[in-house]
């Protein structure tokens, strides 16, 4: 409604100034083609009166003349684009432009002759034909202008609008290329990080003393977890499927790390299984949890993995707070969000309050 209303003032405010403006080109082209005319040297010699009349008549068949102009411009717009076919384009916009002012000054002279008694000396008189005839030409010209101004200010307009466009795209290009390789900084500083490979292989160790068929399911979901990474660090969008099988090796790994201290609960759409999402996001989120709270057997840290109403995962995560509160940077987060902005026109929500943390992530169709 607003948009409907500001482009109204915008057409008003240009035909306001596109009359005025040939209202003016109107009188200085007139004389230009004849400055020595007697009428002008006894132009304000005549009554102010008949002035006035005879510049209200002026603005009036001027200010036809820009909305005539305006009206085909605007049809062709639709009908007949500048890119498709240029050369025909400026022929008809030509053509009508010309065709709108003679049958513009036809009507206009049809009602002079009817308010007036003309006649005999419409066409009669070799000073009034000279004069009809000037009005024409000056009329066509002035159309003509306002055309070739329409038309210079639609191609500048697109020309910008197109080196904007190409901007954008380099600018989403170059954020894209910027999300991606954080991400895959992110699964590379997962694989190099020390301590993730000594807690996991501290962990297999100890299985493997214990229970050989644990540590060897142990270590399948090890390098299960880490061959996503080095398979599908890379891509822009995995299907759901793909990730739930990651994510599945990953809780594997931290339940087995963390004991009763963690408790998953995953509750799955099968029909959003082949629908698509950035690859690592549940870890990224998962990893999130657990950096900002404790997991105590005595207090497990509830992390839920489920399918929402409007084909998105919702994860969400108790709140048990640490002792000694890091400052957090947010960059997981930010990395899943800025990733969206440039695959998706849906957007993460982040819901927080005292008790629990989540996030509703939306699953693309690809």
């Amino acid at each position: 409604m607003e948009k409907a209303r500001s482009q109204l003032i915008t057409r008003k405010s240009k035909l306001i100034l596109l009359a005025c403006f040939s209202f003016v080109m109107f009188y200085v082209f007139t004389y230009m083609l004849n400055p020595y005319d007697i009428w002008w040297k006894q132009y304000f010699a005549r009554n102010a009166m008949d002035i006035l009349i005879e510049w209200a008549l002026s603005l009036m068949s001027c200010s036809l003349i820009a909305v005539s102009s305006i009206s085909i411009h605007e049809w062709l717009n639709q009908k007949l684009p500048w890119i498709e076919t240029p050369l025909r384009r400026l022929a008809v916009e030509t053509l009508l432009n010309v065709a709108s002012v003679v049958l513009l000054i036809f009507s206009q002279l049809i009602v002079m002759y009817l308010l007036e008694d003309v006649s005999s000396e419409l066409f009669g008189d070799n000073n009034e034909n000279r004069w009809y005839w000037q009005w024409l030409t000056v009329s066509i010209f002035i159309a003509l202008t306002i055309s070739a101004i329409h038309t210079g200010d639609y191609l500048i307009l697109n020309w910008k609008n197109a080196a904007l466009e190409a901007t954008e795209h380099k600018l989403k290009s170059a954020q894209h290329q910027q999300a991606a390789t954080e991400a895959e900084l992110q699964a590379l500083k997962l694989q190099l990080d020390p301590h993730f490979v000594f807690n996991n292989l501290s962990v297999l160790s100890e299985l493997i003393l214990e229970d050989q068929q644990l540590g060897y399911d142990y270590a399948e979901n090890f390098s299960k977890v880490y061959r996503y990474l080095l398979l599908n660090s890379r891509k822009d969008l995995i299907t759901l499927e793909d990730e739930m099988k990651f994510l599945k090796a990953y809780i594997f790994l931290l339940e087995h790390r963390a004991g009763s201290g963690i408790h998953f609960e995953i509750n799955i759409n099968a029909d959003h299984l082949n629908l698509h999402l950035p690859p690592m996001t549940l870890q990224l989120l998962i990893e999130n949890a657990m950096k900002h709270n404790k997991f105590l057997k005595s207090n497990p840290l509830k992390i839920s993995v489920k399918s929402g109403q409007n084909s998105e995962l919702i994860v969400s995560n108790s709140i048990i707070p640490l002792q000694k509160k890091e400052p957090s940077s947010s960059l997981g987060l930010q990395n899943i969000a800025q990733r969206y902005l440039l695959l998706s026109d849906r957007e993460p929500v982040i819901t927080a309050n005292d008790y629990f943390f989540s996030v509703s992530i939306p699953l693309i169709k690809s």
